[in-house]
């Protein structure tokens, strides 16, 4: 074990109280795709869970590429990743943790007379409060502070200090901004009846629940083409369900989660169900 990188020994320890980690290399980055996964080549964005469906040896896929498996962290591709490895990085969703990274002095007081308190690790410049509960990465969600938690990575700084406490309502309502012309939420998609259709057909619990549970699962098995895929689904749900009303914020909702779960942006899901809605004349 001495003749390990320091780095390594870390991640180690790290990994066997599973908490998935990763290296990062000269200026707190992690290590770049490999030329047989640039570009998608492997099979696309990795979901947030797992690195999809890439095999590659290497430390190619930032925070999907986080493992607890100690062979894949002492592999010769990983070794030589922490040779040059300035810092350990590890995935906070994937380990059930939420990190509310505060980059500077104003940030933290802030936190300290907002947040409940819980374990903080002292950063260059702030702080990190750490909390039980995984949610939706999110950067800038108030001058100076980020959440790092699914399909994210942060920096290993040590325990910190303090009890950990669960993920609060307060932390999770961050997330939530106002809509602006450039990134739109998703609303509820109140369409015209269909003439002389009556009653909706499709508020039946088991046909609405169905069709939009294989939407979600068609986009999360996707390995390539993700944003043709999530196209390609939202036409077929807007088609069956878009002229009667029944869609709501909640039937949205789940099938944008399902996209930006593939890697897309809140601005791609919006353009596609935009497009959708345009192809099919509602």
């Amino acid at each position: 074990m001495s003749t390990l990188p320091e780095a390594l020994r870390t991640a180690l320890v790290l990994a066997a109280t599973g908490v998935p980690v990763l290296p990062l290399r000269a200026g707190k980055a992690p290590f770049g795709n490999c030329p047989q996964c640039a570009n998608n080549a492997c099979g696309g964005r990795p979901n947030m869970k797992t690195a999809g469906p890439c095999r590659c040896p290497g430390v190619c896929h930032a925070w999907a590429a986080a493992t607890t498996d100690p062979d894949v962290l002492t592999s010769p591709a990983w070794k030589a990743a922490w040779r040059r490895a300035v810092c350990v990085a590890y995935h906070p969703g994937a380990a059930g943790l939420t990190v509310v990274d505060l980059d500077d002095a104003a940030a933290v007081a802030w936190a300290r007379a907002t947040l409940p308190a819980t374990r903080t690790v002292s950063t260059t410049r702030g702080e990190h409060w750490i909390y039980r509960g995984a949610m939706a990465s999110h950067n800038a969600v108030r001058s100076g502070v980020d959440i790092k938690s699914t399909m994210a990575y942060a920096r290993w700084l040590g325990p910190g200090a303090g009890t950990m406490t669960a993920l609060p309502d307060a932390v999770r309502e961050l997330a939530v901004k106002e809509p602006s012309p450039a990134r739109p939420v998703p609303r509820s998609v109140f369409l015209p009846a269909r003439s002389g259709a009556g009653q909706c057909p499709h508020r039946t619990p088991v046909f609405l629940e169905r069709g939009i549970a294989m939407a979600e699962q068609r986009i999360t098995e996707a390995r390539s083409a993700i944003h043709a895929t999530v196209y390609r689904t939202f036409l077929a749900v807007l088609s069956t369900h878009g002229r009667c009303g029944c869609l709501t914020d909640t039937h949205v909702a789940r099938l944008f989660t399902a996209a930006q779960t593939k890697g897309e942006t809140l601005r791609h899901c919006t353009d596609a169900w935009t497009n959708a809605s345009t192809t099919l004349g509602l």
